[in-house]
C-alpha cells in the first residue's frame, strides 16, 4: 500500500488525505513532524515539508501542489471523479482559489493560529517552540472573518467555491478551516453561509477521518466534529 507521510493538523497534508479519500485511493497515514528535520524523512523530500506520498513503486511525489495535480491525473486515468474539474477556465479558477486558501490563508489565518498554538507546543526550544505569540494568534482571528465573508460571497454565487462540481478549491478551504476549528477559533455565527458550506462538506465521508484526529494535550471543542454544529 502507498504511504503518506502528514502531520494532523497540517492543513496541506488534510487537503491531500481528503483528495485521497475522495477519489478512492487507500493509502497508509504516517505522521511526520517536519520540524524534526529527520534524516530519513529529508531524503523523501528534501524541502522537510509535509506532505509526501510514497506509492508501492518507490515512486515519491512531495508537496501539496504536485501531489494535487498529480492525484488529479491518476483520477483520470482511472475515469473517478476529478478534483480539478471542467474546461480550461474552469480550472484556472479551482487553481486560482486554490491558491488563495494554500497561500493567503495560510499566510494571514492559519499560521499565525496553528504555529503559535500548535507547532510550537510541540517543538524543541532551539528550534523555535514554547509559548505562543498571542499578537499573531489575535491577528489571525481578526482575519479568519474576511475570508468567511469571501467564502460565503462565492457560496451565493456557485454551488462549490470554484463552480458547480466539489474541486481542491473546497478541499483546501476546508482543510485551512478544520484546522483553525480543532483550536476553536473559528466565529462561524458571523458568516452563516460560509457555515453551511462548512456543514455540507464537513458531512462527506472524507472527512470522518480528519473529525477523528487526536493531539496529545489538545481537546477540540464539541462541536469540532458536531456535524449539526
Amino acid at each position: 500500500m502507498a504511504e503518506l507521510f502528514h502531520f494532523p493538523l497540517c492543513p496541506f497534508s488534510r487537503r491531500i488525505r481528503l483528495a485521497l479519500v475522495e477519489i478512492g485511493y487507500e493509502v497508509e497515514l504516517t505522521e511526520e513532524r517536519p520540524w524534526d528535520r529527520r534524516q530519513d524523512f529529508l531524503v523523501l523530500n528534501p524541502a522537510g515539508s509535509v506532505p509526501v506520498l510514497v506509492e508501492n513503486s518507490g515512486q515519491i511525489v512531495a508537496g501539496v501542489q504536485a501531489l494535487g495535480e498529480y492525484l488529479d491525473e491518476l483520477a483520470a486515468s482511472k475515469s473517478a471523479r476529478r478534483l480539478i474539474p471542467g474546461q480550461v477556465h474552469a480550472r484556472a479558477e479551482v487553481r486560482r482559489l486554490v491558491e488563495w486558501f494554500d497561500v493567503k490563508f495560510h499566510t494571514e489565518v492559519t499560521w499565525p493560529i496553528v504555529h503559535e498554538k500548535v507547532d510550537k507546543r510541540f517543538m524543541a526550544i532551539d528550534a523555535g517552540g514554547g509559548g505562543p505569540n498571542m499578537d499573531a494568534v489575535r491577528a489571525g482571528r481578526h482575519n479568519v472573518r474576511h475570508h468567511l465573508q469571501y467564502i460565503a460571497y462565492l457560496t451565493e454565487q456557485r454551488r462549490w467555491l470554484a463552480g458547480e462540481d466539489l474541486s481542491h478549491a473546497d478541499l483546501a478551504a476546508a482543510a485551512h478551516l478544520s484546522c483553525i476549528d480543532f483550536v476553536g477559533d473559528v466565529p462561524w455565527d458571523e458568516a452563516p453561509g460560509a457555515k453551511q458550506w462548512y456543514a455540507r462538506i464537513k458531512s462527506r465521508p472524507a472527512f470522518r477521518p480528519l473529525l477523528a484526529d487526536k493531539m496529545r494535550g489538545l481537546t477540540p471543542p464539541e462541536t469540532y466534529a458536531d456535524l449539526d454544529f
